[in-house]
């Protein structure tokens, strides 16, 4: 095996999806600002909007996932100009 081929900040962390409250931990380099502990161990927390628990290709149920309103910017946007056309 080669040595020093993996990052140093590869580690366990504790991946949570939102929607369902489904934590899976695994190896990972990705960023986390939160912490959780499970079975009295502390791992970095990363939250996910979507994983296999939840998303509908797996679950066989559609979902609309709305991140921080972006359906809601893109209605409005499209409104003022569907609004503009109009009154054309």
């Amino acid at each position: 095996m080669k040595k020093d081929i993996h990052p140093k900040n590869y580690r366990l962390v504790a991946f949570k999806d939102m929607s369902n409250d489904f934590t899976f931990i695994c190896r990972s380099t990705a960023p986390a600002k939160d912490t959780i502990t499970i079975d009295g161990v502390e791992y970095p927390l990363v939250k996910l909007e979507i994983s296999s628990t939840s998303h509908p290709f797996y679950t066989g149920k559609m979902k609309l996932v709305d991140t921080a309103g972006r359906v809601d910017k893109f209605m409005n946007r499209y409104k003022k100009h569907y609004d503009k056309q109009k009154s054309k």
